[in-house]
């Protein structure tokens, strides 16, 4: 996964293992930056691992 890389809700929910709501719940609150681009909403590869670490650091 390259930092420039943008992602598909579908490709994020894959990762984490979670459905579209809460996806979309987290980028609704900002926890998981997301952009617009026309219709599309995608979520920078840097994002994703920039929240699984802080998720990581508040489970420890």
């Amino acid at each position: 996964m390259s930092d420039d890389e943008l992602l598909t809700v579908a490709e994020v929910m894959g990762r984490l293992r979670l459905g579209r709501s809460t996806v979309y719940a987290l980028i609704r609150s900002r926890r998981l930056p997301s952009v617009t681009i026309g219709r599309c909403r995608r979520i920078p590869a840097a994002a994703l691992r920039d929240f699984i670490t802080d998720e990581m650091g508040r489970a420890a």
